[in-house]
């Protein structure tokens, strides 16, 4: 990987102005004069970070590329550490807009209307940590982002996704991925309590159902209903209501 140009020279304006949070301040035009921004001391051209009013928002991440002049933001809810917003674009006016949104309160949909470059991950805020809502949320937001995907595999893998949340005993259960398996908790994170059976889609039009990503135990379906009615099941009996992880 070839070696990244000196911060300076992608980023200029900021230089000049000696960090990230100094440049977002200027672009915004006093907009930004009361709102709590930083930058490392480590890297302050390339990073900056800016605190929410709201309790339940971790401060909004904000990274400069270093091989392309762009940035990307991120922010997240605290109690799981998943993202709620996130996005890249070369305008940093744009960046700067939405800190303040994000620093205000304002609505997540808000936040994306003030900056079009926002994308919305689907999780919704949950501030008092109610673990249905927060599985609903995660649902959501995984449902989201199977229809987003650009891969070959992307049909067969929201076909999964959605049967999967069809099913009553599976939507219940908080959902995740590992190596893009679709897996089960009865707890929400940030401490996950596994429970079922892994479910795959693949190219090749198969459907897996089994304890691991791949192996002897993997059983082959040709339809996403015939495999989520495979993995409900394989599910242990006496389920009780989701909880809290950690």
């Amino acid at each position: 990987m070839p070696t990244p140009p000196d911060p300076a020279v992608l980023y200029p304006d900021v230089a000049a102005c000696g960090s990230l949070a100094t440049a977002l301040r200027a672009e915004a035009e006093g907009c930004l004069s009361a709102v709590p921004i930083t930058s490392p001391g480590s890297a302050p051209l390339l990073h900056a970070t800016v605190a929410s009013t709201l309790p339940h928002r971790e401060p909004l991440q904000i990274s400069a590329w270093s091989h392309e002049r762009r940035w990307s933001i991120r922010g997240t809810e605290p109690f799981q550490s998943m993202p709620l917003i996130d996005g890249r674009t070369d305008d940093l006016a744009e960046v700067a807009r939405a800190t303040r949104a994000w620093h205000d309160g304002a609505a997540l949909n808000d936040i994306r209307q003030t900056a079009s470059f926002v994308h919305l991950t689907g999780r919704f805020e949950v501030p008092d940590h109610d673990p249905t809502l927060l599985t609903e949320s995660e649902w959501q937001s995984m449902r989201q982002e199977a229809g987003e995907l650009e891969y070959a595999w992307q049909e067969m893998y929201q076909a999964l996704i959605e049967a999967a949340h069809a099913e009553p005993a599976l939507r219940a259960l908080y959902p995740f991925t590992s190596h893009w398996a679709l897996r089960f908790s009865t707890t929400t994170r940030p401490r996950l309590t596994v429970v079922g059976p892994s479910l795959t889609a693949s190219s090749d039009g198969i459907y897996g159902v089994g304890r691991s990503i791949i192996g002897e135990d993997l059983s082959r379906c040709s339809t996403a209903l015939e495999a989520v009615a495979l993995a409900v099941r394989q599910l242990p009996a006496g389920l009780g209501p989701i909880a809290l992880g950690g």
